[in-house]
């Protein structure tokens, strides 16, 4: 038997040490969060990303009260970019979360689902997507979809 070990960097910043693009995506996430329908959870997120052609687009959980017909913020603009810009890489991504009358203290963090719609987005495109959590205590900075999703499947995993 042998063992195997996975690590993933995170790096955890305040909203001033960011920079400005990484705090630009940030509001634009908080801000979205408005957009959200989210009567059953009361749990807004939204979501941000930007573009390496600079164009920023979008989204926010939209729930159902059939609960697996409702879509996450992350797949909402993931998808809403992809449909729009399709020949144009995603270079981040920012979620933020807000409930009860404020923003989460901790970041929130993707689902299973929106990690692997994130990790097949960066594989579509050859490059890494940093993906930027916001919390108002913290903000969790990962490099890449693929730190979010260690040893993850892809379309190489199809071939065998």
């Amino acid at each position: 038997m042998k063992e195997l070990e996975i690590k993933t960097l995170i790096k955890v910043y305040t909203y001033e040490e960011l920079s400005d693009e990484q705090r630009m995506l940030i509001d634009k996430a908080k801000e979205s969060t408005s957009l959200s329908y989210s009567p059953y959870s009361n749990f807004a997120v939204g979501a941000a990303v930007l573009l390496a052609n600079g164009e920023v687009f979008c989204g926010a959980n939209q729930e159902n009260a059939a609960y697996p017909s409702g879509l996450c913020a992350e797949r909402t603009v993931m998808f809403y970019a992809n449909a729009n810009r399709p020949n144009v890489p995603v270079k981040a991504l920012a979620c933020a979360c807000y409930t009860q009358g404020h923003y989460t203290h901790r970041p929130g963090s993707p689902c299973g689902n929106c990690r692997q719609v994130l990790l097949e987005t960066e594989h579509r495109y050859g490059q890494d997507i940093e993906i930027l959590l916001y919390g108002e205590d913290e903000i969790y900075v990962f490099p890449s979809a693929k730190s979010l999703l260690p040893h993850c499947f892809v379309d190489d995993d199809l071939r065998g």
